[in-house]
């Protein structure tokens, strides 16, 4: 009993991190190939038809008998979802990726929790009371986490040099002679993409208590996003060329994006997200900062440089405090909820009680 509650406590922030760590990857290996000459619009669509493959054969098997009835309703929001991150996340998120830096992208993706977090406020999704302590650090935490983000994309500051990279000529990204103005393009794309991604969060939070079948939901997010996003490839890129691709970086890149960034993240996020809500979902952003930046610096040569490792310090800061301020959320839920069935039990005991006690039935006394 101790093990699994343990497992209960911990599996959210396990599944949390081991999705960090997958996306760090395709991080990396996306701009690699984005920056050898592949279609950001052919990868979008690769990547979620592998992974509607991967993934429906699963929920075929595990919620054939359970899956909810689909509706017009429940339809269009899949839709919607299908746009919102498929189609504009994944393409913006590339387009500004090759712009910018795999490093510089992941850690401005950092703004997410902020971002989620806002939008779920407007949303009523979030409570907030800002006389009580959790909601004044989840407040001070976004404005913290979106200086940060301000201080990232106007101050660069000196390279900082490390022992694995000492010496190495660097990348700042980009096609290698890019100027300012396009950095400034790509950092503008990477905030659409993240905020096509939160609007996405909170829509996959809302549509999940109608349609609650997690894989069924993947299958069909990553099905309707391949459509909508062939459709814009199709016009984007009118020769084959940009279609064909052989057993290089660029099919290793489609199917490891498919499979474990749109397929198994999909999966697990909305495990996540109907337990702990979107905010937490994203809040694990520094982690995949951290793990990009180290493998962006030694595989791809990318500078780091003073400015972005300042405003990354100061969103770690913001973020944690907006996780502080979730955590005290979760732990007021659950502590409600554990009061609720008591005080239940306690009612059921005294109607017990009373349903026990002998009725005596006085007889009047004589009348002389």
């Amino acid at each position: 009993m101790a093990f699994d509650g343990a497992w209960k406590s911990l599996k959210p922030y396990l599944f949390m991190v081991f999705l960090q760590v997958g996306y760090s990857g395709m991080y990396i290996i996306s701009v690699a190939s984005l920056k050898r000459g592949m279609s950001h619009y052919v990868l979008v669509v690769y990547r979620n038809g592998v992974a509607a493959a991967v993934v429906a054969p699963f929920a075929l098997w595990f919620e054939g008998k359970t899956r909810p009835k689909m509706t017009l309703r429940i339809f269009l929001k899949i839709m919607a979802l299908g746009l919102l991150e498929p189609v504009l996340d994944q393409n913006f998120y590339y387009m500004g990726a090759k712009y910018t830096s795999a490093s510089f992208s992941s850690a401005l993706y950092n703004i997410l929790p902020a971002i989620t977090f806002v939008n779920a406020v407007i949303l009523r999704m979030e409570k907030i009371d800002v006389k009580k302590r959790r909601s004044q650090a989840k407040i001070v935490g976004t404005l913290v986490t979106v200086i940060g983000a301000l201080l990232m994309i106007l101050y660069k500051g000196p390279i900082i040099e490390f022992i694995w990279n000492k010496g190495r000529s660097h990348h700042g990204g980009g096609d290698g002679g890019q100027n300012e103005s396009h950095w400034l393009v790509g950092t503008f794309m990477l905030l659409f993409s993240c905020f096509c991604w939160s609007a996405f969060f909170v829509l996959q939070s809302n549509t999940l208590k109608s349609y609650p079948a997690e894989l069924s939901l993947s299958t069909l997010i990553c099905l309707t996003g391949a459509g909508q996003s062939a459709a814009v490839a199709l016009v984007m890129e009118r020769s084959a060329k940009p279609w064909l691709i052989g057993f290089d970086t660029r099919l290793f890149t489609a199917v490891y994006s498919g499979v474990m960034c749109s397929g198994v993240a999909y999966y697990v996020q909305a495990i996540v997200m109907k337990e702990r809500g979107p905010v937490f979902v994203t809040a694990f952003n520094p982690l995949c900062m951290i793990i990009t930046a180290i493998m962006g610096s030694i595989i791809l040569a990318e500078e780091i440089t003073l400015g972005r490792v300042l405003g990354a310090a100061i969103i770690v800061v913001g973020l944690y405090s907006l996780i502080w301020g979730k955590s005290k959320d979760h732990l007021t839920q659950e502590e409600a909820a554990i009061s609720l069935p008591k005080l239940a039990n306690d009612g059921i005991k005294m109607s017990n009680s009373a349903d026990h006690v002998a009725v005596i039935d006085v007889q009047p006394a004589p009348k002389n």
